[in-house]
C-alpha cells in the first residue's frame, strides 16, 4: 500500500466534501423558503426528497470530476 494513493485518496474526498457543501449552501439561498424549517417544522416531505436528490445528484457528479 502506498501511502501518496491514499493521501490523494483523503485530499479529494475533503475537496469533494468542500465543494457538496458549497452547492448545497446555493441550493438553499435560492430556494424561497429555509430548506431545513420546511423539513423539520413543518415535515415536508417532497422538500427532503428533492434535497436528497440534489445531494445524490451533486454527489455523482463530483465524484466523476474528482476521478477523471
Amino acid at each position: 500500500m502506498e501511502w501518496k494513493y491514499v493521501l490523494a485518496s483523503v485530499v479529494f474526498s475533503l475537496i469533494g466534501i468542500f465543494i457538496l457543501g458549497i452547492c448545497f449552501w446555493f441550493f438553499e439561498k435560492i430556494t424561497p423558503e429555509n430548506l431545513w424549517k420546511e423539513i423539520i417544522e413543518k415535515n415536508n416531505i417532497a422538500l427532503a426528497i428533492v434535497a436528497g436528490a440534489f445531494m445524490i445528484a451533486m454527489g455523482i457528479i463530483i465524484g466523476s470530476a474528482i476521478h477523471s
